[in-house]
């Protein structure tokens, strides 16, 4: 569901009130346990969390004018979705969140490569995101970034 704005405040405010409060929630969840070095902005029209050019030059493959992505978050037509670069380029990070995940509390994990789908605001495992959160640094991000180009595909 795309949402118009020029902020992250301007996204969360046009998003549904049912959900504002959980998405100012990551994003306050997101500014405060992520490692420094990464950066808050706009990203393929959703509040996400890059490495600046100042920290990693080459940009994004796809448009290196882009900063490397790593987190965003957004309002979906039936979900709040978190997306994690770090979880889809990391087995070991994926592995440790799926065997984290309380399935009695939150429900069914719904997940893709690196989207978190959640339905139910209620049952958002904010606990569990904040250790996500600080799983890996900007230089740890680069790193997997990097070495995902050098493996065979």
């Amino acid at each position: 569901m795309k949402i118009a704005a020029n902020t992250v405040d301007e996204y969360i405010a046009a998003a549904p009130e049912e959900r504002q409060e959980a998405l100012r929630r990551i994003r306050a969840l997101l500014r405060e346990h992520l490692p420094q070095g990464f950066e808050e902005r706009l990203g393929y029209g959703m509040p996400a969390f890059v490495v600046p050019h100042d920290l990693y030059p080459a940009g994004y493959h796809c448009d290196p004018s882009l900063p490397l992505p790593f987190v965003s978050f957004a309002n979906q037509k039936n979900f709040v979705a978190l997306y994690h670069m770090g979880l889809y380029a990391s087995p070991e990070d994926m592995a440790w969140f799926k065997a984290s995940w309380d399935a009695k509390a939150c429900g069914k994990l719904d997940m893709g490569k690196s989207c978190i789908r959640f339905k139910n605001m209620a049952k958002i495992p904010w606990p569990l995101l904040e250790q996500l959160a600080t799983r890996m640094t900007p230089k740890d991000w680069i790193a997997r970034y990097e070495a995902a180009f050098k493996s065979p595909r």
